[in-house]
């Protein structure tokens, strides 16, 4: 069956999510990003979910970070949410690109004053001698913002990941589950049913 309408697929991905709200205790939102360097090293950790349009899944991070230096490296990503109250999980691919510096400065002012001095102090991704350099730098750059306005470091921005392919999953009883996977060719869509 030919898809021709991103939106179409991504109202069940917002209706299950939708779903996921009620029912997880916590983060519906949380998804797995797979990385890989340019050499193929594949790593993997949960990260939020913060924006999802024909655009993209939109998530935020420290450049320097890991993820951020493996996306710079190699602009393809996996996401799975997994969504255990439901038995339900949806797995995305696609290319990675940056969203705009007005969204990024938009989503960083959104958040609590204590995150935007915790993305100035945090070195994501390199070792720390011990938490008292942390709570230093902590300390530092409260002191240097004081109850002024928090930019957004050069170094923090968001993610956006184009989906190439979508599968919905759902389990079944004696693990005869549905697998929905939706295709990108070209501009449009296509559906195709797996084999659990």
């Amino acid at each position: 069956m030919d898809i021709t309408d991103l939106g179409t697929i991504l109202a069940q991905f917002n209706a299950w999510l939708e779903e996921a709200n009620g029912t997880e205790p916590a983060y519906a939102e949380a998804m797995s990003l797979a990385t890989a360097s340019k050499d193929g090293m594949p790593s993997v950790r949960i990260v939020l979910l913060k924006a999802v349009s024909e655009r993209g899944f939109d998530f935020y991070t420290n450049l320097t970070s890991r993820k951020g230096r493996e996306l710079a490296e190699n602009p393809n990503a996996a996401l799975c949410f997994h969504w255990k109250s439901l038995d339900k999980q949806v797995r995305v691919e696609g290319s990675i690109s940056a969203v705009s510096a007005p969204e990024a400065d938009a989503y960083f002012a959104s958040r609590p004053r204590a995150s935007r001095i915790g993305a100035w102090a945090s070195k994501q991704s390199q070792v720390m001698t011990d938490r008292f350099e942390f709570e230093t730098r902590i300390a530092k750059y409260t002191a240097k913002f004081n109850v002024g306005d928090i930019p957004r470091p050069d170094f923090w921005s968001g993610f956006r990941l184009e989906p190439r392919r979508i599968e919905f999953w759902q389990e079944k009883k004696f693990r005869l589950h549905d697998r929905n996977v939706f295709v990108r060719d070209g501009d449009n869509w296509h559906q195709e049913k797996l084999y659990p």
